[in-house]
């Protein structure tokens, strides 16, 4: 399966331009609701340390793909806005990432293997990380106004 890994995340990094990380802050930004989150949220979504977002942001931020500003609610937080022209990527490569994802992981499984990589992936999941939440519940966290 490790070994199927650069197949499944090559059209990622090649649509972002610059790789997986970036690819996985655009993803996350894309799904929060009003494209915000805040970076300490979207750390966890990207399965990064806070230090290493702030770069990856800084970077997607020089290309206007993203902005920060402080949290109104809470200044001690940091915000993260995916723009229109970020938005713009991820609408022009999500097709072709999903197509690629549905062709090398789903489509060669039954409805059966499907079902049991399901539990299986969230019963590695729970016993790498116990606390963690499940990643549907991250958006959940916390909506900005």
């Amino acid at each position: 399966m490790i070994s199927t890994w650069p197949s499944v995340t090559a059209g990622v990094g090649r649509s972002a331009s610059s790789g997986w990380a970036p690819a996985q802050v655009l993803a996350g930004l894309s799904m929060a609701p009003g494209r915000t989150l805040r970076m300490s949220v979207l750390a966890q979504f990207a399965e990064g340390t806070l230090p290493r977002l702030s770069q990856v942001v800084a970077r997607l931020e020089k290309r206007g793909l993203v902005t920060r500003r402080p949290d109104p609610d809470d200044g001690r937080y940091t915000l993260a806005t995916l723009t229109d022209e970020g938005w713009a990527i991820v609408v022009a490569t999500a097709p072709g990432h999903v197509a690629e994802v549905r062709r090398l992981v789903f489509d060669p499984l039954t409805k059966a293997q499907l079902r049991q990589l399901r539990a299986a992936g969230e019963r590695i999941a729970r016993a790498a990380d116990p606390g963690a939440p499940c990643p549907g519940s991250i958006f959940s966290e916390r909506s900005p106004s």
